[in-house]
């Protein structure tokens, strides 16, 4: 079952895409033979940092202009267990928001199969340390190329 964790609204741009393979490695297990429940955020985090190397908008790209961009919500929708040996691909999308947040939704499949869905959002804090309520110049500007139809 699909789940839409953000709404989209018409004048909205598209959600950006990165989608990477990933196997579960041995030490990934628990007792029943199947990845540990914990070890889902990181396939989550390794989709969220393809994301931002496609689009230059990694968590580099935001700490060289003294921002870093910590979770604030995370979760994680369990339909099937991953298991060891098995390709899995992992489909991250960055959906927009006006506010100075991101927004990442996360499916892991197995074929066609959904195994995992999930979403996190994370904000923007400042080298002062304090949340920011607007987006820093240079993701300001990523956001009107990106409404504007020039980065896909």
């Amino acid at each position: 079952m699909k789940q839409e964790y953000f709404k989209q609204n018409l004048q909205d741009p598209k959600p950006l895409t990165a989608t990477i393979n990933r196997s579960v490695r041995f030490d990934e297990l628990d007792p029943l033979n199947i990845m540990w429940h914990g070890n889902y955020a990181s396939f989550f985090e390794e989709g969220r940092m393809a994301l931002g190397l496609k689009y230059n908008i990694s968590y580099q790209d935001f700490y060289k202009n003294d921002v870093v961009i910590p979770l604030k919500k995370f979760y994680t929708y369990y339909v099937l267990p991953l298991e060891f040996g098995k390709v899995y691909t992992i489909e991250t999308k960055l959906h927009w928001n006006e506010a100075a947040r991101l927004d990442f939704s996360y499916e892991i499949l197995f074929g066609d199969i959904l195994m995992t869905s999930g979403y996190s959002v994370h904000l923007m804090i400042g080298k002062d340390k304090n949340v920011l309520v607007d987006k820093p110049d240079f993701f300001a500007n990523f956001c009107f190329r990106w409404k504007a139809g020039e980065i896909l």
